[in-house]
C-alpha cells in the first residue's frame, strides 16, 4: 500500500471544514497567472473570501467527502491550475469581485494575443545600441534619431488570434506593453445546493438595471392611462384627470372660474382669425387690433419640437431615480 503524506489529509480535511463553515464555495481557474499578480489577488480577497490553491486530486477529495448535497458537481469544472475560494457573499457578488481582480499582464511567448498588439510611433527610452537589432528583429521600423530609438510608424506586431513569440513578448516587455490580461478565472459556484456556471454568473449589471427600469415606467403608464391607483401613481392621475377635464370644458364652451380666462383668450384669438379674413368692412379699432397681433414665428413647429425635446431630456433625468423610488411602492 502507498504511502500517503500525512499533510495531504490535513489539507483535504481543511478544505472540508471550510465547505461546511462557508455557504459559497468557487472552482477558480488560475492559469497563467505571474506571482506577483497572484500576490496581489490574494491581498485583495483577504477579508472577502478565503482563497486555497491546491492539486486538483485533493480538491476533488474533499469535494467527495463534503456533507453538503450536489456540491461534488464541482469536481466537473475542475481543470488546469485550479483554486477553490469559500465566502459568504452570494456567488453572483463572488463573480462580480472576481471580475475585478483582472489585471495586464506581460506576454511570456507561446501565448495567443488576444487583440492586435500594436507598437505605436513614437521614440522610446532606448539609446541606440543592440536594442535597435532586436526591434527589427521582431519587424519593427527603428532608426535613431538625437540619440534615441524610435519607431517609424504605427506597426501591428502580433495579429488578434496569432501566437506571440518569445521573441516579440521579450521586446513587447522591454516597451511596457503588457498584452495580456490575467485573472482569477470563477469556473463554477456552489450555493443553496445548486452549482452555476461562468456562463449563468456573469450578468451585465448595466443591460439587467436598464430592464427594471424600463419596465417600471411601462407599468407606470399602465397604470396611469388604465386609471390604476397606487401611490406613486395617485398624483400623475389626478393631474391627467385634471388636465383632461381642463381641456374638455375649454373646447365644450362650459364657463367657470377656471375655464373663463381660456375661453375669453380663445374667443379673441378665433375673432381676430375671422377678422383678418374677411378684410373689408371692418372698423378702424379691429384693423388696428389685426396691425398690431404679433404673427407667429416662422418656425414654430420647430420651436415646439425643440421645447418638447427639452422636456424629454429633463424628464430623463429624474425618470431612473424616480422609477426606483416608486418601484416598491407600485408593486408593493
Amino acid at each position: 500500500m502507498a504511502h500517503v503524506a500525512p499533510w495531504k489529509y490535513k489539507f483535504v480535511d481543511q478544505l472540508v471544514q471550510l465547505m461546511d463553515k462557508y455557504p459559497v464555495v468557487g472552482i477558480v481557474n488560475i492559469n497563467n497567472i505571474p506571482a506577483a499578480q497572484m500576490q496581489k489577488m490574494r491581498r485583495d480577497l483577504k477579508d472577502k473570501a478565503v482563497f486555497i490553491v491546491g492539486k486538483n486530486r485533493l480538491i476533488k477529495l474533499a469535494l467527495e467527502k463534503s456533507g453538503k448535497k450536489n456540491i461534488k458537481e464541482l469536481a466537473n469544472y475542475i481543470e488546469g491550475q485550479t483554486g477553490i475560494i469559500f465566502t459568504d457573499m452570494n456567488a453572483f457578488k463572488l463573480a462580480k469581485l472576481l471580475e475585478k481582480t483582472e489585471t495586464k499582464a506581460p506576454a511570456k511567448g507561446g501565448e495567443i494575443a488576444p487583440e492586435d498588439i500594436i507598437v505605436h510611433e513614437g521614440e522610446t527610452p532606448f539609446k541606440p545600441g543592440p536594442m535597435i537589432s532586436e526591434f527589427q528583429k521582431v519587424g519593427l521600423p527603428a532608426a535613431v534619431q538625437k540619440g534615441k530609438i524610435v519607431i517609424r510608424k504605427d506597426t501591428v506586431l502580433v495579429k488578434k488570434g496569432e501566437v506571440i513569440s518569445r521573441d516579440v513578448a521579450q521586446v513587447l516587455t522591454k516597451l511596457e506593453i503588457f498584452p495580456m490580461t490575467v485573472g482569477l478565472d470563477l469556473k463554477a459556484a456552489y450555493e443553496d445546493e445548486m452549482v452555476f456556471s461562468k456562463e449563468v454568473l456573469h450578468v451585465d449589471t448595466t443591460k439587467v438595471y436598464g430592464d427594471i427600469v424600463n419596465a417600471i415606467q411601462y407599468a407606470t403608464n399602465l397604470s396611469v392611462n388604465a386609471a390604476y391607483p397606487t401611490k406613486l401613481t395617485m398624483p400623475m392621475i389626478i393631474g391627467k384627470a385634471a388636465r383632461d377635464a381642463l381641456n374638455l370644458a375649454i373646447n365644450g364652451g362650459i364657463v367657470n372660474k377656471f375655464t373663463a380666462e381660456h375661453i375669453l383668450r380663445k374667443a379673441y384669438m378665433e375673432m381676430l382669425s375671422l377678422a383678418s379674413v374677411l378684410g373689408d368692412g371692418l372698423d378702424d379699432e379691429l384693423k388696428n387690433l389685426i396691425s398690431n397681433r404679433p404673427s407667429p414665428p416662422p418656425d414654430k413647429e420647430e420651436k415646439e419640437k425643440k421645447k418638447e425635446e427639452e422636456k424629454k431630456e429633463e424628464e430623463e433625468e429624474n425618470k431612473e431615480e424616480e422609477a426606483i423610488a416608486g418601484l416598491g411602492a407600485l408593486f408593493g
